[in-house]
């Protein structure tokens, strides 16, 4: 078996996500982005959304693990008329702009008229007073009974302290400020403006911005709770999807099922199926969704090496994190998985408690090879 330190080739970084206004080139098309409001589609938005990713993509539409839904497959000519479809359906604001804003993730749990709604609408209403952000820069909403969502990509952070009290928090601080909820959209502007103000731009996430920071942050966020927890409270069965990519047809029918109100999104490559009665797909425990693999080659240009066979045989497999990456740039998983595997000219590097991309404990491995090192042959 190969060893090496070798580092993978460096693949083409953009720095930015793919939003509805501003699609990404991938190897099948382009990538259109969808934010709904308050992360939730109602049945007659998911079938309508469903109808255009056959009309104009190729009928496969990717869940983000920031919430969001990704229409693939769709052509620079039928772009225009997706966003205008989009727009009339209440998915995407028409000003692109605002739109690059709306980077906000709720906890699938939240009820109308909670702190986590309220903070969301008010948001939403003054997005126009946000300054111009790196296009990462994403907000967790997140004041449950304790954090849910401290593992997923955001910048600013609303959450409950030990006390209980509301705090705002920057990513990668360890103490919040505590905020009124009526008051928590001014708190969010003055902390982005900081941002911005004290060069936050330049480090791209907050995490890497080591600015003082303005004011006393002297709240810490409660223990976080587990995945299964804040699924628990959500409002219908939560619907787990391999590698978080779903067929049209599949979620039309879903959508489409009696009793069903609305499909809320989560981070985690599932869908919260909102007055649905049992769970037709993925438990959330299930070996396959703690798998992250981006859809590889052919799919992705920056890709080498096929991703998802190879990750859905080793699920059953590896008892901890697994990330399988296409190339080094690791969109799937920001994070450190416990294995991470990554495409480099055509074979695989494996690294342990590592990002993609870092040095490789075993270099160049075949899949064969990855399959008989984990037993998994």
């Amino acid at each position: 078996m190969p060893d090496a330190q070798a580092a993978p080739s460096a693949p083409a970084i953009r720095g930015w996500c793919p939003t509805a206004w501003r699609p990404m080139e991938a190897g099948d098309g382009l990538l259109v982005r969808v934010r709904p409001p308050l992360g939730r589609l109602t049945a007659m938005q998911a079938v309508a959304l469903a109808h255009l990713g056959r009309q104009h993509g190729n009928g496969l539409i990717d869940l983000t693990n920031r919430a969001a839904l990704q229409i693939r497959g769709v052509s620079a000519q039928s772009h225009p008329v997706l966003i205008a479809q989009l727009v009339a359906l209440g998915l995407t604001d028409a000003d692109p702009a605002r739109e690059a804003r709306r980077a906000i993730i709720l906890t699938p749990d939240w009820q109308a008229g909670d702190d986590s709604y309220r903070i969301a609408q008010a948001l939403l209403e003054r997005l126009d007073d946000l300054p111009n952000l790196p296009p990462k820069i994403g907000i967790a909403i997140d004041t449950g009974p304790a954090p849910a969502l401290q593992q997923v990509p955001a910048d600013f952070r609303f959450e409950r302290s030990e006390s209980g009290a509301i705090i705002l928090r920057a990513d990668g601080r360890a103490m919040g400020t505590p905020v009124r909820t009526g008051l928590s959209a001014q708190a969010l502007i003055a902390l982005a403006r900081w941002f911005v103000a004290s060069g936050g731009t330049a480090s791209g996430r907050m995490a890497r911005h080591h600015a003082p920071m303005p004011g006393e942050a002297d709240m810490a966020p409660a223990a976080a709770r587990s995945l299964q927890t804040a699924l628990a409270q959500a409002p219908g069965p939560f619907h787990g999807i391999p590698f978080g990519q779903i067929e049209a047809g599949d979620l039309a029918a879903m959508a489409s099922h009696p009793g069903v109100i609305a499909l809320r999104l989560t981070p985690w490559r599932g869908l919260v199926v909102e007055g649905g009665t049992q769970n037709s797909g993925l438990a959330a425990s299930d070996p396959l969704l703690r798998v992250d693999a981006c859809p590889g080659a052919p799919a992705c240009p920056q890709a080498s090496v096929a991703t998802r066979g190879l990750a859905a045989r080793l699920a059953p497999h590896v008892g901890e994190s697994l990330h399988v990456s296409g190339c080094a740039k690791g969109c799937a998983r920001p994070a450190p998985a416990d294995i991470v595997l990554t495409g480099r000219d055509g074979g695989f590097d494996l690294a342990r408690k590592a990002r993609a991309g870092s040095p490789a404990e075993h270099a160049a491995l075949t899949p064969d090879q990855i399959l008989a090192l984990f037993g998994a042959r």
